[in-house]
């Protein structure tokens, strides 16, 4: 055998394995693919099921429910080749087409959940945070048409306007029911900050009024009973600040 034959040889083996790697890479790189989108989507699928399922009742509109619905019947039709062997995912996608059929129609089952202390308002603000991610990137994604996607982030704002307009008004009427004036009236006064300070306070124009009558009431309380201001330390005091330093920190809707 001559050296050419046995040189072409060589070369041809290298060669050889050269495209037995490339192949191995790109089978390798096509399955990382196909598994960060099975993540991608299975997160997103979640998200879609937390926040309809957990978004509470007052804060929960047809409207709402069915756009939830119908990008978790996308997504889930995107999944749905990734994962052909889970039959549950197509009954999901089956009972979805049932659901989104019956258009604004479609049941709310959501009870309502009063927002009465720190916690829970926390949880709701995360929830309309992951629904604020949702919208976006759904938007991106090409599932929700731009105008839309605008409209609901919209929306998501004023719903965590009208969180903050609940959480303010429960713990300053619970706290006059404890006959605790001054506590009562640092959170219809924090209610009254925050309604003057929103870029378009006109929508709110009858809760603010709410809140500064409730607020002079309060202050009315405080002078007739000599009681502390509401300056002085308490968990209220420091729970609202929390809260709302909270809020500035991670406020994703400016």
């Amino acid at each position: 055998m001559s050296a050419l034959v046995i040189t072409m040889l060589i070369v041809g083996g290298i060669a050889l394995l050269m495209v037995i790697a490339y192949i191995n890479h790109a089978v390798e790189n096509s399955k990382l693919e196909k598994a960060r989108q099975r993540a991608d989507l299975l997160d997103r699928i979640r998200r879609c099921q937390d926040i309809s399922e957990r978004m509470p009742g007052q804060l929960m509109t047809p409207q709402l429910k069915l756009l939830l619905s119908q990008l978790q019947l996308q997504v889930s039709e995107r999944l749905l080749p990734l994962d052909k062997q889970n039959t549950k995912l197509q009954n999901d996608i089956d009972t979805l087409k049932a659901q989104i059929a019956q258009g604004e129609s479609i049941p709310v089952k959501n009870p309502p959940q009063p927002i009465a202390n720190e916690a829970k308002a926390k949880d709701v603000r995360f929830l309309l945070e992951n629904l604020h991610a949702l919208i976006t990137s759904s938007a991106q994604g090409g599932l929700l048409p731009a105008n839309d996607g605008k409209h609901w982030l919209k929306q998501i704002r004023q719903m965590l306007v009208l969180v903050h307009i609940e959480f303010f008004s429960t713990l300053g009427q619970t706290a006059l029911q404890q006959n605790q004036p001054g506590q009562a009236r640092l959170a219809f006064e924090r209610g009254v900050q925050y309604l003057r300070k929103q870029p378009d306070p006109a929508p709110y124009q009858t809760q603010l009024k709410r809140f500064e009558e409730q607020l002079a009431r309060a202050n009315a309380m405080v002078l007739n009973n000599n009681a502390p201001t509401a300056d002085e330390p308490s968990q209220l005091t420091e729970g609202l600040k929390d809260l709302e330093e909270d809020w500035k920190k991670k406020n994703i809707y400016d």
